[in-house]
This record gives C-alpha cells, sequence and structure tokens, in this order.
C-alpha cells in the first residue's frame, strides 16, 4: 500500500460521458488528435501547429508526477509550489526549513538538487499500435502481456539508444486499442530557484482544498541542468503577468495522470464496490496515526507534514469519487451511455462481445486485488529493499522478458530515484510499515497465507520495528553498492529489510502472473475490441483516457452558478486579509502580512476556468491565444472530484493561480529581481 506523497486531484458530477463525441470543452487531447476544428466552430479561431507545436516543445513533465513549463530561455521551469514540496522537504532539516519558510536562491548556484526528480519534453509521437497488435497475434491470458511487454521493450530501446539524454515509453491508450511510441528529452537534474513560504501557498488548506474562492500562492520555479550548467531552452512560453478576462480562451498543457472515462459498468463497480471503500478506511486511519505522532514534538510536526499534505489530499480525492459513483443520477447517465454503445455495435461479428470478456476479467480480480495490495508493505525504506531486489533480479535477463519498470529504457529513471540521496526518517516509516501490515492482517484475515508469509510470528509493531532499526538503506552509498553489486551482492546482503523483500518477492510475482493471466491480459484483449466499437460507433474524433503523458484542454475563463449564486472567476491579493482569521489554516503568511502595504491589493490572485484537466495537471500552464502564459493549474473545483469517470462543463472548473500574482510576489513579497529579469527578457 504505498502513498503517492505528489498524487492530487482528480476530477466529479453530472457529466458529459466520453465513451460518445466529446461535447465542448470536453477533453484531454493528445497533441496529434487535436480538435481544432470543434475549437474553431466555438471560439472562431484555433490554434494552427505552428503554435501547438512552440507549446508542445515548451510543455514539461516532471517525473515525481506534475506538469510544468519552459519559461525562459535558460531553463526556467514554472510549476507549482506543492509539486516542489518534496524538494523543499527534502533539502530541508531542524536549522533550515524550506518547506514553512520558503526559499529563494540569490544566485543560480545556490539553487537546491530535487532528489529523484526529472524533467522531461516530447519530442516525438510515433504510432505502433501495428507494431504491438502484432506482436499479440492471437494470444490471450499471461502470454499475451508477455508478448505485448516484450516488443514494447524493444521497441523503446530502439526509439531511443541514447539513454543519457532521451526516454521512450510505449504508451497504451483506449485501454489498448492503439500504442504510442513517445519520445522525449529528458533532464536528469532539476534543482529549486524559488517557492513561497508553504502557508502562502496553502493558505485555507484542506478545507479550501478542492474549492474556490482561493487565495494560494501554489507556484514554485526550478531549473533544468545539464552538465553542471542550465540548460538552453530556446523553445519556451514568454511570461505574460496579466490579469485573465472573463470569457477569454485558455488552453492547458501537461500530463493528466489518469482517468476512467471509458470503463466499462463492472469496472465501475468493482471501483464502487471494492477499491474505493477499503482505500477511504485505510487512509483514514493512516492519517489518524500519522496526525498522533505529529503531535509527539516539532520534529515530528515537520518531518510529517509533507506526508500529511498527500493523505489528506487524497482522502478528498477517494471520497469525492465514492459520492459520484453512488450517485444514481451520475451512474444512471454512466450506464446509458454504455447501452448507447453497446446497441451501436450490436450484431456486429467483428467486435464480438468483449462486455463479457471484462465482466469476467473483473470478477476474477475481485479475488486477487487483496493479495495484490497487502503484499505491498508501505514506506521509502522497504520500497528502496523492493526495487534493489527487483532490479538485481530483471536485469540478468534478456530485455524483453524484463518487468516493466526494469527494461533497459526505464533503469536510468529507476535507478536515479533508489540512489539520489534524501533523508529518511525512521520513524515516519516504522509508522507507515506497521499501518500497512495490520491493514494486512485485518483484510486478509490472520490465517490466510500471505498474511503469514508478511508477518511469521511477528506483530505488525515488532516487524516494522525491527526492519527499520536494523536496516541501513537509509544510507545512499549502501544502496549504490546493493545496486552495482547486482544480485550476487543483494542475495548476500544481511541488511533485514533486503531480506524481507526478498522473501516476499517470489509471491508478488506468483500474484503478477496470476493478475495477468485472469486480469491483464484479458482486459487487454478486449480493449482492442471496445476501441474498435468506439471508433465504428462515433468516428475517430475521440480522446483517449489520461495516461500521464502529454495532452492539451481549451476553455475559457469562466465562474459558475452554485447554489443559486454566481461564483466569481477570480479572486483578489487584497482578499487574503479579509478571508484570514489569524488561525490556521486561514493564518497570512509571514512575508505577507510584513509586507501588506506594499501588495498590490487589486491584483488578481487565482481564478477559474472550464478546461478539462485531472491529477497529473498540476502545474501545468494556462495558456492564452497568443501563446502566453496567464497562469498556473493548480487544483480543481469540488465538482471536479469525479471528472475521473466524467465532465460536466456548466459545474467542473480548473482553478490556477496568476502569472500576475506571482509577478507581485517575486518583486514585492519573495523579491528575486534577477527572475524578475529572466521572465522578462523576450
Amino acid at each position: 500500500m504505498q502513498i503517492n506523497r505528489n498524487a492530487l486531484f482528480a476530477a466529479t458530477a453530472i457529466c458529459a460521458l466520453a465513451s460518445q463525441p466529446a461535447m465542448a470543452e470536453e477533453g484531454m487531447w493528445t497533441f496529434d488528435g487535436f480538435p481544432a476544428e470543434q475549437v474553431r466552430e466555438q471560439y472562431g479561431w484555433a490554434p494552427d501547429q505552428a503554435w501547438l507545436d512552440t507549446v508542445r516543445n515548451s510543455a514539461v513533465r516532471l517525473t515525481g508526477g506534475c506538469s510544468a513549463s519552459f519559461v525562459s530561455p535558460d531553463g526556467l521551469i514554472l510549476t507549482n509550489h506543492h509539486c516542489v514540496a518534496s524538494c523543499l522537504f527534502d533539502n530541508s532539516n531542524e536549522t533550515a526549513d524550506y518547506l514553512l519558510n520558503g526559499f529563494v536562491a540569490d544566485r543560480r548556484d545556490a539553487e537546491l538538487k530535487c532528489p529523484g526528480q526529472q524533467a522531461e519534453v516530447v519530442t516525438m509521437i510515433s504510432d505502433v499500435t501495428p507494431d504491438v497488435i502484432g506482436a499479440i497475434g492471437s494470444q490471450t491470458g499471461e502470454a499475451l502481456t508477455k508478448a505485448r511487454d516484450a516488443k514494447i521493450a524493444e521497441l523503446e530501446k530502439a526509439g531511443c539508444p541514447d539513454s543519457e539524454t532521451t526516454r521512450c515509453q510505449v504508451v497504451t491508450l483506449f485501454g489498448g486499442g492503439q500504442y504510442k511510441l513517445y519520445t522525449y528529452r529528458k533532464y536528469s537534474d532539476v534543482r529549486l530557484a524559488w517557492a513561497p513560504e508553504d502557508r502562502a501557498a496553502t493558505f485555507g488548506g484542506d478545507p479550501d482544498n478542492f474549492n474556490f474562492p482561493r487565495y494560494s500562492l501554489d507556484a514554485s520555479f526550478l531549473r533544468a541542468y545539464e552538465n553542471g550548467r542550465p540548460v538552453a531552452t530556446p523553445e519556451h512560453l514568454k511570461w505574460n503577468p496579466r490579469a485573465p478576462e472573463e470569457g477569454e480562451i485558455t488552453f492547458v498543457v501537461g500530463n493528466p495522470g489518469s482517468t476512467s472515462r471509458l470503463w466499462t459498468d463492472s469496472q465501475l463497480a468493482f471501483e464502487r464496490e471494492v477499491r474505493l471503500p477499503v482505500t477511504v478506511a485505510t487512509l483514514s486511519e493512516l492519517r489518524g496515526r500519522l496526525i498522533r505522532a505529529m503531535e509527539e514534538s516539532k520534529e515530528h510536526a515537520r518531518e510529517g507534514g509533507d506526508m500529511l499534505s498527500g493523505i489528506e489530499n487524497s482522502l478528498k480525492v477517494y471520497i469525492g469519487r465514492t459520492k459520484a459513483l453512488n450517485d444514481p443520477a451520475f451512474t444512471a447517465k454512466l450506464a446509458e451511455a454504455q447501452n448507447d454503445l453497446r446497441q451501436q455495435v450490436a450484431g456486429d461479428s467483428e467486435i464480438g462481445d468483449p462486455w463479457t470478456t471484462v465482466d469476467e476479467a473483473m470478477n476474477a480480480y475481485r479475488a486477487l486485488y487483496y493479495p495484490l495490495r497487502f503484499t505491498q508493505p508501505s514506506g521509502d525504506l522497504y520500497s528502496y529493499a523492493q526495487t534493489l531486489v527487483f532490479a538485481a533480479q530483471e536485469r540478468g535477463k534478456p530485455n524483453s522478458e524484463r518487468l516493466p519498470g526494469y527494461t533497459d529504457s526505464a533503469l536510468p529513471l529507476t535507478e536515479k530515484q533508489v540512489l539520489d540521496e534524501r533523508p529518511v526518517y525512521p520513524w515516519l516509516d516504522e509508522l507507515g510499515m506497521e499501518w500497512s501490515l495490520s491493514k494486512a492482517r485485518e483484510y486478509l484475515g490472520v490465517d490466510d497465507p500471505d498474511t503469514k508469509l508478511l508477518l511469521g510470528k511477528e506483530s505488525p509493531e515488532q516487524l516494522a520495528e525491527r526492519l527499520v532499526n536494523g536496516t541501513s538503506l537509509a544510507d545512499p552509498a549502501v544502496r549504490k553498492a546493493l545496486w552495482d553489486g547486482g544480485l550476487e551482492a543483494v542475495e548476500a546482503s544481511d541488511d533485514p529489510m533486503i531480506k524481507y523483500a526478498l522473501k516476499l518477492a517470489t509471491r508478488q510475482r506468483e500474484l503478477k502472473a496470476l493478475a495477468d493471466a485472469q486480469y491483464s491480459g484479458p482486459l487487454a484483449a478486449a480493449g482492442v475490441k471496445l476501441a474498435d466499437a468506439r471508433f465504428a460507433a462515433y468516428g475517430d474524433s475521440l480522446y483517449p483516457d489520461a495516461t500521464f503523458t502529454l495532452r492539451i484542454s481549451y476553455g475559457q475563463v469562466k465562474g459558475w452558478i452554485e447554489r443559486g449564486n454566481q461564483v466569481p472567476f477570480q479572486t483578489t491579493m487584497g482578499g487574503t486579509f479579509e478571508r484570514a482569521t489569524g488561525n490556521a489554516p486561514f493564518d497570512v503568511a509571514p512575508a505577507f502580512a510584513a509586507n501588506q502595504t506594499k501588495i498590490d491589493k487589486n491584483t488578481t490572485y487565482d481564478f477559474v476556468t472550464t478546461n478539462d484537466i485531472i491529477g497529473g495537471n498540476s502545474g501545468s500552464p494556462v495558456i492564452d491565444r497568443a501563446g502566453t502564459v496567464i497562469g498556473a493549474a493548480f487544483d480543481g473545483n469540488i465538482h471536479s472530484l469525479g471528472g475521473n469517470y466524467g465532465y460536466d462543463g456548466t459545474l467542473n472548473r480548473t482553478v490556477a493561480v496568476s502569472a500576475a500574482a506571482v509577478q507581485e510576489a517575486l518583486e514585492t513579497i519573495y523579491p528575486a529581481p534577477a527572475l524578475v529579469e529572466e521572465l522578462a527578457r523576450r
């Protein structure tokens, strides 16, 4: 049970459904499928290819789970504060709390390295569907997944022979109906240049999260380096610190993480009945355990804060999704869309009945889900051990036979994430591990063989304490020795966490093989037929579910009606002081308070648009018709919490921080004259 500290928002409400052609402003479109004519019909104008190319070449994917963009010729990257919170956290200590106090580099050689972070820019998108489908042939089950993964590994390696500066990734679209090879220019040295105080970025805290009006300076700047020098980025977006105008067209360009808008009824039923309930219940308990532990000391409060923010954000997402899938009106529309698609292709012998295949796969997955989920203990130290074990075992195999994540194309990033130096707090790791082990015992049962494998004769608390306090994996030199030493070093290690990961690995592989045979393989086969059904019924003017790859959405600056009242499209920086109560989380950031008389209180702070986004889009530039940056997307409103399953243009909103507010902060609140000058260069 792994907690992704960078997981953000997923979006909710009654919606137009993606099984059918997209409604106006709905859609997270691939750059090779942008609906230019649809945009032109609605707005009387659409971007040309040169505009799209410039924007695409300026867009950045952060491998920590966010989006970003180049905004200067010297590798300067705009993203969200919450996207760099882990970097701030990892560079902090008891005497320098950058997450709490913010960070401004007064010179470039003072910029802080972000452990595990990599910046990637798409340089090419190629259709490799015939290659992958051809390799699959008539195979089924586990054989299908092995053939598919082998071909993908081959294509990725052939596409990026230079693994030092490029990365290739084959992406599955439409559930297996299409496969695209994305080629990236990668930058493995990413450093922090500027970030405001945490309270400035998180003003309003969890109560304001997924709500609007907002008063959040959720913005930061990174810089990409190569060979110790800032990279040259002649293609970048122009910084435009102006107020947004109501009704103007906007584009959000980024990497939405994942959506489930093409799921069938049985997939949604599994989500509603199995995955979401256990996720909400277990995360709620983890939140309580963490809050209790953070109350023990100031050090614990600082060290656990980043994790708590991630948990609370995730909980709000999953609770919102649960509400959406338990709303009869919402689910009726989902069912209606599925029935329409089935009727459109009824009697087509080439398509057959992929829905029954999916139903059977989901029934099989219900029996496998708990073992798959709960045989993955939580914690950074266990994660290091598991990755070292699997990497050592997989690297000895031919590239085509390795598990995804350990192929030649994936290994450089995996190695970086394992070996980069970052702090590990034993109490936090112990808390997460004992929580996950206790939940495994609860959900699997005391007498279950997997529970016995996980715990032996120890309690969750005893085992977590022994492993966390006994391991040396917090030391990056130890991890490097094990990585470089390969399987021989791993198997000879007397580190208790490594030995534990080795013990679990065989069962984890068995479960993956079962899932491939009974679930993943059948879903992939059905996915091809379901994609054929959609294309036959609605044509090819469809957008695929999100896959944390580059997408573009279009919309406009616009508020909405909430309980009969008009919600304004923007807030002002002065509104922060009016909303403040002096009590957390509505306490004004110290630098805001100190500069209250200097701040232009009429500056547009945050604003909303109708752009269709989801978690992973955090940090995406909000771009105007001229192709300039006027903001950075950082959230959705409360109605967006079921956007994982559909989009409603009357209610769903993207929440962004304006470039004007960031400029005001750069000049007045957290002065960074060098960045101001850099952003002004043309």
